[in-house]
C-alpha cells in the first residue's frame, strides 16, 4: 500500500491571518495600487463599461491543475477597490473540515452586480469552485455572474507576440513587474500538504504572497488593456 511522505514537526506554524473559524484563517490588507477610472472600459472583452466598484478579481490555489471533484480550493484571494485604495482579502484553510466555512464566506462577497475578473477563471477557477458548492450542497454564488476572463482578450492582442500568454508573462510585459522569491504555482499543492502535516508554513506564506501579487496583477492588466479597447483584426 502506498504511503504518504512523512513530513518532520516544524516549530514554524504560523499562518497570516486570524481564524474566523476553526481551520480557516482570514486576512485583509488595504494597499495603494493603480487608480481606476469611475467606469472601466472593457469593450476589449466585448463588455459593456462597468463601475469599477462592481469589480471583484479572484484566484484560488488548489490542490492540483486537473481539477475534477477530488481537487479542491485551499486558499480563494479577492480583490477590489475600496475607498481609492486596492483591498485583497485572503481565506486559507488550515484543516480540511473548514472547507464549507469558506464557501460561505467567499459568497458572502458576491452579490448579483458584481463582475468576476479572473485569468482562465472560466475555464479552471469557476468550475472548480461550483463543484465544491455542489458537493457541500450549497448555492452557487459565482452562477449567473458577469465575468471578464482575461486570458482570452490577452491571447487575441498578444498571441503573436509573445512566447506565452501566462498571467507572469503578462505581468512582465504590460506592468514592468518582476517577481523575487516566487514560489511557481506548481508547487502550492506540496506546500499545503506539507503543512497539513506537520511541516512548515513558510511556503504556505509564500503561496499567499504568491496569490496577492496574481490579485494585483489582474487589476493591472485589466486597466492597462482598458485603455486599448480595440481587438486587432
Amino acid at each position: 500500500m502506498k504511503r504518504n511522505p512523512a513530513t518532520i514537526a516544524s516549530s514554524d506554524r504560523e499562518v497570516p491571518g486570524i481564524e474566523i473559524a476553526p481551520g480557516l484563517r482570514y486576512t485583509e490588507v488595504l494597499v495603494d495600487w493603480l487608480d481606476p477610472p469611475a467606469i472601466v472600459e472593457t469593450g476589449f472583452a466585448r463588455m459593456a463599461p462597468v463601475h469599477h466598484y462592481r469589480l471583484l478579481h479572484f484566484d484560488t490555489e488548489t490542490t492540483g491543475l486537473a481539477g475534477g471533484t477530488g481537487t479542491r480550493a485551499f486558499m480563494i484571494g479577492a480583490a477590489d477597490w475600496l475607498d481609492g485604495r486596492f483591498r485583497i482579502r485572503q481565506l486559507t484553510l488550515t484543516t480540511m473540515a473548514a472547507e464549507t466555512a469558506m464557501l460561505h464566506t467567499f459568497a458572502e462577497w458576491l452579490s448579483g452586480d458584481t463582475v468576476l475578473v479572473s485569468y482562465n477563471g472560466k475555464c479552471y477557477d469557476a468550475p472548480l469552485l461550483a463543484t465544491r458548492y455542489r458537493l457541500a450542497r450549497l448555492p452557487n454564488p459565482l452562477a449567473g455572474l458577469a465575468h471578464l476572463d482575461l486570458l482570452h482578450p490577452v491571447r487575441r492582442h498578444w498571441k503573436r507576440q509573445w512566447p506565452n500568454c501566462r498571467l507572469a508573462t503578462a505581468e512582465r510585459q504590460l506592468l514592468g513587474v518582476v517577481r523575487e522569491d516566487d514560489l511557481p504555482g506548481a508547487e502550492a499543492p506540496a506546500a499545503w500538504l506539507t503543512y497539513l502535516r506537520g511541516g512548515s508554513a513558510r511556503n504556505l506564506r509564500r503561496v499567499a504572497a504568491h496569490n496577492a501579487q496574481d490579485l494585483k496583477s489582474l487589476a493591472g492588466v485589466l486597466l492597462h488593456m482598458a485603455r486599448c479597447p480595440a481587438t486587432p483584426g
